[in-house]
């Protein structure tokens, strides 16, 4: 895998590179960054060839977008592809997830409303110091489908139609409702966090083949299922809640079939993504230069076919 390869989203103009940097982690998640780590890790993620970059009102309750975008300001605009979300909006007052470690005193709404969206947008760009997103996903429209399938999702299809953004999308960790999405013809691409990963395929089942026969791209995030596959051990986290010994057992059994063939578990984790033809681009998180730049080496670490072959025949992966 090239990480600095650039593909194109769906039938859009967008171009990503295959490895994208998800900024999460510098909205201080479960632990403190600050403003000049922040910084470094998204000029790290430059320098090494990076040029896409996700971000969310959500992340640290707007630091992460406050933290990213000065960076990115200063770059060449028409050299990177950067994506926000909507579907929250930040508001007065305290609350809200508690896996951020950094208190803005603002907590997320959910809002999916054609005017929300707008708001949102608007707001985040406010925040980032950006002119424009090249991709704006609706941001874990879970509980709200009536409204984001909508309303909201007819609010982005006109700032693509006005050439506010490039590309519109829906972000979600789960497969079934955004194939719903896909189906509505209006998505160009789609972010799936968690499901399509080694140790979770459902995203496989329906939503990657609808996505390749459709011509919408996908985006997977979440490929180390929060922890579990870049560390697996007793007490490391699955999807944000510490993993049972069934599932620590079949990560070490995954990194040991990796390490047969001197790949690294991290960097399977990383690049299984890009075996279906569906997929674009894998983002990872950090909140360091050095796990960017770990990040970079293990989408860079050559994987034998040999290596695929032999976790579907021992049953690990589908």
């Amino acid at each position: 895998m090239n990480p600095a390869e650039r593909v194109r989203l769906g039938r859009t103009e967008v171009t990503v590179t295959r490895l994208g940097l998800g900024l999460a982690p510098l909205g201080g998640l479960y632990a403190a960054v600050g403003e000049e780590q922040a910084a470094a890790t998204v000029e790290r993620a430059w320098e090494l060839g990076i040029r896409f970059f996700d971000v969310a009102p959500l992340y640290g309750n707007g630091l992460a977008e406050r933290r990213a975008g000065p960076v990115l300001a200063g770059k060449p605009r028409a050299e990177f592809a950067f994506s926000t979300k909507v579907g929250r909006l930040l508001r007065p007052g305290g609350g809200g997830e508690d896996i951020w470690a950094e208190a803005t005193g603002e907590t997320p709404v959910f809002d999916f409303s054609a005017a929300g969206v707008l708001t949102s947008y608007r707001e985040s760009l406010a925040r980032l110091g950006l002119d424009r997103a090249d991709v704006l996903h609706l941001h874990d429209p879970d509980e709200h489908w009536a409204q984001a399938s909508g309303e909201g999702l007819r609010a982005l299809a006109g700032l693509r139609a006005e050439g506010r953004i490039g590309a519109v999308s829906a972000g979600m960790n789960q497969a079934p409702m955004l194939a719903d999405f896909v189906r509505t013809g209006l998505v160009d691409c789609v972010l799936l966090a968690g499901r399509f990963t080694l140790l979770d395929q459902s995203g496989a089942e329906e939503l990657l083949p609808l996505c390749a026969e459709r011509g919408v791209s996908v985006v997977a995030a979440g490929v180390f299922n929060s922890g579990l596959l870049a560390d697996p051990r007793p007490g490391a986290t699955y999807n944000y809640a510490p993993a049972g010994p069934e599932l620590v057992e079949r990560a070490l059994a995954l990194r040991t079939t990796c390490e047969r063939h001197g790949v690294p578990l991290r960097a399977a984790a990383i690049q299984f993504p890009l075996t279906h033809p569906a997929v674009a681009s894998v983002l990872v998180g950090a909140r360091s230069p050095e796990e960017v730049a770990d990040a970079v080496r293990m989408a860079s670490v050559p994987v034998p076919e040999a290596l695929w072959k032999d976790l579907r025949s021992a049953g690990l992966i589908s």
